[in-house]
């Protein structure tokens, strides 16, 4: 009883961790057959959660919205109080915690009772914090894209570009990204059949999620360092690559990943990458690190570096 027990806790938890598995997938997971995995889904659903399964080659398993919330079993006032936490949390309130607060956000309001979504719904529309850097993103946009992601469904959006033009977009959304003032969606874009990254702010339209997709593997393998350099670098026509004396955890202190991404090389240097619209700035924004630097590339950035310090130091000397 033990084992089947846990087994079931086991079952209800990837229920919640992704929106839809096939009863092959479980049984792996489980370790089990198909029939037990059938049987333990009945199991749940006579402890009332509300587990769907579909038969066929397309055939699985969900967990339905209404369930109690596993593992702990909350009161409404307990759950409207997690809820708004996670809200706080999601919108950059919690250091850290952001990513986190919105995939957490996704699970809870996926098996929240339908009375209680509307307490939580009323209850966020009601609360604005103070003091939020960046463009406001609205929950529901955040758990919407969440739960696209988890549950690998392509989503439908009209988008604001940078310069005020609209598109609509068709996307298979692989992950948001958090760098603490703005949220990005990373996906492959359908009509353009390559990766982008989008500001969560900017999609305008209501998200209409469709059929699922088979997930693509990310450029370089990681989410966040894709869109590091999709926002710092890739939009500019100047690219540096410069290799600063000073430890990688020094650094990152005062470059935000927005601005430019930086790269370990060993406990005293890490590798910077940034862009700029000339390398007049980008020499500027070097000089004011304080490090003592190596230019990789390009190579006229060092020209106007030269004769940057050509004027400083006869400024210096003039003084």
């Amino acid at each position: 009883m033990l084992d089947t027990s846990a087994r079931l806790l086991r079952l209800l938890t990837l229920l919640q961790v992704r929106r839809f598995w096939s009863g092959a997938e479980l049984a792996e997971r489980l370790q089990v057959t198909p029939r037990t995995v059938r049987r333990d889904a009945d199991r749940l659903r006579t402890l009332g959660y509300p587990v769907r399964s579909s038969s066929g080659l397309a055939g699985g398993y969900q967990l339905g919205a209404g369930a109690t919330l596993p593992p702990l079993l909350l009161e409404d006032d307990e759950a409207l109080a997690v809820s708004l936490g996670l809200r706080m949390a999601a919108t950059g309130t919690v250091a850290g915690m952001e990513e986190s607060a919105v995939r957490a956000l996704a699970k809870l309001e996926q098996v929240l009772p339908t009375r209680l979504r509307k307490r939580v719904r009323a209850l966020h529309a009601a609360v604005a914090p103070l003091g939020m850097a960046g463009p406001r993103v609205s929950s529901e946009v955040l758990t919407t894209l969440g739960g696209a992601c988890r549950g690998e469904q392509r989503v439908s959006f009209r988008y604001r570009a940078h310069d005020g033009e609209s598109s609509e977009r068709d996307l298979e959304p692989h992950g948001l990204v958090c760098t603490g003032a703005r949220w990005y969606l990373v996906g492959w874009d359908l009509q353009r059949q390559d990766w982008r990254t989008f500001r969560v702010d900017r999609i305008e339209a209501r998200i209409a999620t469709g059929q699922r997709f088979v997930p693509r593997q990310i450029p370089g393998g990681d989410l966040a360092a894709y869109v590091s350099r999709t926002v710092s670098s890739n939009p500019y026509p100047v690219r540096a690559r410069i290799v600063l004396h000073a430890p990688l955890a020094r650094m990152a202190e005062e470059i935000p990943p927005t601005v430019a991404r930086l790269e370990r090389i060993d406990d005293e240097r890490c590798l910077l990458e940034a862009g700029a619209h000339s390398p007049e700035v980008l020499a500027y924004h070097i000089a004011l690190l304080g490090v003592e630097f190596e230019v990789l590339d390009p190579p006229e950035l060092a020209e106007h570096l030269a004769a940057m310090a050509g004027r400083l130091a006869r400024a210096a000397a003039r003084a």
